[in-house]
């Protein structure tokens, strides 16, 4: 395929437009009618708030498909040469920052006003957008490389690569389903794959770390960090699932609930 761009906008505005949707105006109309009919000394009415606290969860989504998007374009950079998609690539860490840098304004004020369930919800919004902006940033450095050397990668490199961004593309994909749909099963799909990534990682640098010595050190070492980026980004994939999985049961994996003991 070689339609990078074309398939980066399409995602982007149907997240753009479940963002917008409804939910928006339907609190900004909530919010002025309860500024019409409340009285002196009454509590503010949380319409607003919650209208807020949907608005920056349909932006941790639209990210997610984002962060998805761009490893899609980094396989096609890897496999095409394709500029079109290292703009796209390029493009998608911008917006990401931008969808960061807006959260992190946001949610300190969303978060007083709200439930103690809307605000779980939002810190996992907080926590899950850092670990895509970093995606997005760990994606552009292995895009940047990729341009840089003109696509002059061995095609045994070039394999494992694709495959990394492949897994690590199914991996954004199930986070966004099961954030979505509250779904504890694609949690444990992204789980189970990260593996996959380590894996082909470790491989690539057994492979390399012969060639240190000899004329193609910048090349072993130019794969090698590709490598490992998307290794890390992986692992920040991995965060997410385990975030959604903290979201869902209302504890983390890592800590998980302590057994009562029967006296």
């Amino acid at each position: 395929m070689n339609h990078a761009s074309d398939a980066h906008i399409p995602m982007q505005a149907e997240a753009a437009k479940s963002h917008s949707a409804a939910p928006r105006s339907s609190s900004a109309k909530s919010g002025r009618a309860a500024g019409r009919s409340a009285k002196p000394g009454s509590r503010p009415s949380r319409t607003k708030s919650y209208g807020a606290q949907d608005e920056l969860t349909q932006m941790a989504l639209k990210a997610c498909l984002i962060a998805r998007d761009a490893t899609f374009n980094v396989r096609d950079l890897l496999t095409n040469s394709s500029r079109l998609a290292f703009i796209a690539v390029r493009d998608c860490e911008k917006e990401l920052d931008q969808i960061e840098r807006s959260i992190d304004e946001r949610l300190p004020e969303a978060i007083t006003r709200v439930s103690e369930e809307k605000a779980r919800e939002l810190l996992a919004c907080l926590k899950s957008i850092t670990d895509l902006e970093r995606i997005g940033d760990l994606l552009a450095g292995v895009a940047h490389r990729v341009h840089s050397r003109g696509g002059s990668l061995a095609a045994a490199d070039t394999d494992n690569l694709v495959e990394m961004s492949t897994i690590l593309h199914t991996m954004l994909d199930r986070t966004h389903q099961g954030f979505l749909t509250r779904d504890l099963d694609c949690a444990r799909d992204v789980l189970r794959v990260d593996i996959k990534i380590d894996r082909i990682c470790h491989r690539m640098f057994q492979k390399h770390l012969a060639n240190i010595a000899d004329d193609k050190l910048c090349p072993s070492l130019d794969v090698l960090l590709m490598a490992q980026a998307l290794e890390r980004a992986g692992d920040h994939a991995k965060n997410l699932a385990e975030e959604l999985y903290s979201l869902i049961e209302g504890h983390s994996l890592r800590h998980p609930p302590k057994r009562v003991t029967s006296q």
